[in-house]
C-alpha cells in the first residue's frame, strides 16, 4: 500500500469519526431546545482542529512506520490524487447550495453552519473514497 493510499484511509477514518462525534454531541441538544441557544461554535472549531491535527499526526506516524515509502509518489499517485480532488470539488460545489439556500431563507445560523460543515466533510470523504477506490481497482 503506497503512502498516498494510507493517507487517504486516514482521511476517511478521521473524516467519519470526528464529525460523527461532534454531531452526536451537538445534535443531541437540539430536541426541545431553541437552536439559537446551543453553543456550537466552540465545539465545531474544536472538531475542525482535532480533525486537522489527527490527520497530520496519523500521517506522520504512518510515514515513520514505513519511511521507505514516505513521500514517494509516481504518475499514478498524481493522477489518482487529481481525480479524487476533482470529485471532491464537485461534491463541495453541489453541497454548498444547501447552506446558500438556508441563508437566503434566513434560517438560524446553527443550521447554516452545520450544512456548510457537512458540505466540507462530504467533499473530503468523497475525495478520499474516490482515491481509495482508484488505488484498489486501478
Amino acid at each position: 500500500m503506497s503512502s498516498e493510499e494510507k493517507r487517504a484511509w486516514i482521511y476517511v477514518v478521521v473524516g467519519v469519526v470526528v464529525p460523527v462525534a461532534y454531531l452526536t454531541t451537538v445534535l443531541s441538544k437540539v430536541p426541545g431546545t431553541d437552536v439559537a441557544r446551543i453553543a456550537y461554535v466552540g465545539p465545531m472549531l474544536t472538531a475542525i482542529g482535532v480533525g486537522i491535527c489527527a490527520s497530520i499526526v496519523l500521517a506522520i506516524m504512518t510515514a515513520m512506520a514505513s519511511p521507505q515509502d514516505a513521500g514517494q509518489t509516481d504518475e499514478r499517485d498524481r493522477e489518482i490524487n487529481r481525480r479524487g480532488e476533482f470529485v471532491g470539488f464537485y461534491v463541495m460545489s453541489v453541497a454548498a447550495i444547501v447552506p446558500l439556500v438556508l441563508a437566503i431563507a434566513e434560517v438560524e445560523h446553527f443550521w447554516i453552519a452545520h450544512a456548510l460543515y457537512l458540505a466540507f466533510v462530504l467533499a473530503a470523504l468523497a475525495s478520499a473514497v474516490v482515491k481509495i477506490v482508484a488505488y484498489r481497482r486501478g
